[in-house]
């Protein structure tokens, strides 16, 4: 008997009874293959509780990792944690004032360009590949192994190419914030292009079928149903992405983020610095005041990444579906 809880046939239901129904089929399926073949042997016992602990293992010396790097950033740079951190321009004269303003808007400025950049070539991109092109072809094979190999290139290669190409060469933007977030963009599309596509391979075909059969067009079933459903996915691929390249600074220096910016940069004008770069020439220099400093600015990195991606993931949990 179907009880209110359970999801009509034919519907997605919700995740709650479905998880339950799998519990016990995946229970009864154990139960009858112990029967069959008998209880496993102590090889296996054994592999069973090996297996999770080295998985336990390489959680703990990741999170490990990131605590010890949090607690030696706090401490070091506690002095230096206040408003004019934020507030203050850079200083090579004046380390017990100097701040991080303008390397903060300069982050700002080219880290929303490459939020404006990828998203919709790398969601666009993903949306060829999966839902339109034919596989048969081998420009589309070719593109798609291209994508997967752009992805393991180093960095500094893409600041070479950005240097050839985009500051000087076709486009001639010049060492401008606008370049440095067309660089990284060409850096981080191919995860954007990656993850997107395996959010919209995950949605059910069950779904693209049922649209198609209700008269919907192709491009409707994807902007209405696919892409909607692939959203908490492709805002993950975002996030890697941004994450990424807001600690990037290889690239960077090639295409004129200099260390220090006395004004307040523009996207399209005048030079510029982020948070990176001005955080590594604040630790290479001799006087403590300027380590403390450089600490401290580990901290401001980390809480602007911190809100950009909780506002994502906010993004990506507010809209996502349960099949």
């Amino acid at each position: 008997m179907r009880t209110d809880q359970d999801p009509v046939p034919g519907t997605v239901g919700t995740k709650g009874p479905r998880t339950e129904r799998a519990r016990l089929a995946v229970a009864g399926a154990r139960a009858a293959s112990g029967n069959i073949f008998g209880e496993p042997d102590r090889g296996t016992k054994l592999g069973n509780v090996i297996f999770p602990a080295l998985l336990l293992l390489a959680l703990a010396f990741a999170l490990g990792g990131l605590c010890a790097l949090l607690a030696w950033s706090l401490v070091q740079g506690a002095p230096r944690l206040d408003l004019d951190l934020i507030l203050n321009n850079p200083s090579r004269l004046r380390p017990e004032t100097a701040g991080y303003r303008t390397a903060l808007l300069g982050t700002i400025y080219v880290i929303a360009g490459v939020i404006l950049l990828i998203v919709p070539l790398g969601v666009g991109a993903a949306v060829y590949l999966e839902e339109y092109a034919d596989k048969s072809r081998w420009y589309n094979r070719l593109i798609e192994l291209n994508i997967q190999n752009l992805a393991g290139v180093p960095s500094i290669v893409f600041g070479i190419l950005g240097l050839a190409f985009i500051a000087r060469g076709p486009l001639s933007l010049g060492f401008v914030a606008a370049a440095g977030s067309l660089t990284l963009a060409l850096l981080v599309l191919p995860t954007v292009i990656l993850a997107s596509r395996e959010a919209i391979r995950a949605v059910p075909p069950s779904i693209r079928d049922g649209s198609l059969a209700l008269g919907a067009t192709q491009w409707q079933t994807t902007s209405r149903q696919v892409l909607p459903a692939a959203l908490p996915g492709i805002l993950t691929g975002v996030i890697l992405a941004v994450s990424r390249a807001i600690g990037e600074a290889a690239p960077l220096l090639l295409v004129g983020a200099v260390t220090f910016v006395t004004f307040n940069p523009s996207l399209f004008d005048g030079g510029y610095s982020v948070l990176p770069v001005q955080i590594y020439n604040y630790a290479g220099r001799p006087q403590e005041e300027f380590h403390t400093l450089a600490a401290a600015g580990v901290i401001v990195m980390l809480v602007t990444l911190l809100l950009m991606n909780s506002f994502a993931i906010w993004l990506r949990n507010r809209y996502e579906k349960r099949w």
